[in-house]
């Protein structure tokens, strides 16, 4: 279990610009992450250093969006003007998080500009909808066509998210706890947490992340 990726909605100004502008921010480009036909969804990725990455997705004028519980979860973010949607830890097999949360995973799939198809299976969007200081959880299908896979001069050193530190743990089981540092729970090799506000609105608040042009908190 490890941090795989960072999510971000659109704002009003919708996908593309709202990824330049964070591009900008980090020196570096968006690129197109095609459609998610199964949730009514669209996104653009940029890798990080240590093979993790982030998105930023939109939610198409599409019925799978509504029905879809990662499509409602993005277009509910959208809906108060964008921003941190949350975060996501890959895991090697899924049926011990099945068996935790009581459902089965979900297919995920999406075909980049060039036609390539990646796949995966998640489950957990109903909980990251019902308490957004908890990640939903993936397991690539396609590993080698991982979007953190292409390198990065960025890295992501630090995300700061509203909450209860032991609930997160909590929900992450034994696993996660065995391969986190028992004071900051770094998810992640190089990537500390930091709990704020635990009885403010629960969430991601902010990444920060080091650059070639210096520090950035977003």
């Amino acid at each position: 279990m490890r941090l795989d990726h960072l999510s971000y909605a659109a704002g009003p100004d919708g996908l593309i610009s709202t990824a330049k502008r964070i591009g900008e921010l980090l020196g570096q480009d968006f690129v197109d992450g095609g459609v998610h036909p199964r949730f009514g969804t669209r996104n653009m990725t940029l890798p990080l250093r240590g093979g993790i990455y982030l998105e930023v997705v939109e939610a198409l004028d599409h019925p799978a969006s509504d029905k879809a519980p990662f499509g409602q979860a993005v277009k509910a973010r959208s809906a108060l003007g964008g921003g941190w949607m949350g975060w996501v830890v890959s895991v090697e097999d899924m049926a011990p998080v099945e068996e935790r949360l009581g459902r089965p995973w979900v297919d995920g799939n999406r075909h980049l500009p060039d036609g390539t198809a990646l796949r995966w299976k998640q489950i957990g969007i109903n909980g990251l909808i019902a308490d957004p200081q908890l990640p939903y959880f993936i397991h690539w299908l396609t590993p080698e066509l991982h979007p953190g896979n292409a390198g990065s001069d960025v890295t992501l050193t630090c995300i700061e998210i509203s909450g209860e530190k032991q609930r997160v743990k909590d929900y992450l089981a034994d696993e996660f706890k065995e391969r986190t540092d028992p004071y900051t729970g770094r998810p992640a090799e190089d990537v500390a947490m930091h709990w704020v506000a635990e009885h403010g609105t629960p969430g991601l608040l902010a990444a920060q992340f080091t650059t070639p042009n210096g520090d950035v908190r977003i």
